[in-house]
């Protein structure tokens, strides 16, 4: 499975749906190019990535440059895939803030709605 494209970030583990969408449909997006980018809550970044493999899956490793709240932030993390191209355990905060996400593809946003909230 390509971990390239745009994923729509569907739950995360310290934020409500509310939050996650508050400026906007969260996303991370990991382009073919090692190029990337994200938005959730205030949050927006612009990412250095690398696909892997990390237990046999495909994954991807990153560092980030954005903001939070228009402060600078900046940090690493690490993305995971599991089951049917669900991707998890994306850390895009410092450790403080550290939380994991639950993404899908973008084109599988909307069947996943109903089951979502």
């Amino acid at each position: 499975m390509r971990i390239a494209g745009r994923w729509r970030i569907v739950e995360m583990d310290l934020w409500d749906r509310d939050a996650i969408d508050l400026i906007g449909p969260a996303f991370i997006e990991f382009g073919e190019d090692h190029s990337g980018c994200f938005r959730f809550i205030a949050v927006e970044g612009w990412m250095d990535c690398r696909e892997t493999t990390r237990e046999g899956r495909p994954a991807v490793e990153f560092s980030w440059d954005g903001s939070d709240d228009c402060d600078d932030a900046n940090g690493r993390g690490l993305g995971g895939c599991a089951g049917r191209r669900v991707a998890r355990r994306s850390h895009l905060l410092p450790p403080r803030d550290d939380s994991g996400l639950r993404a899908v593809p973008a084109d599988n946003a909307s069947k996943l709605k109903r089951h979502v909230r």
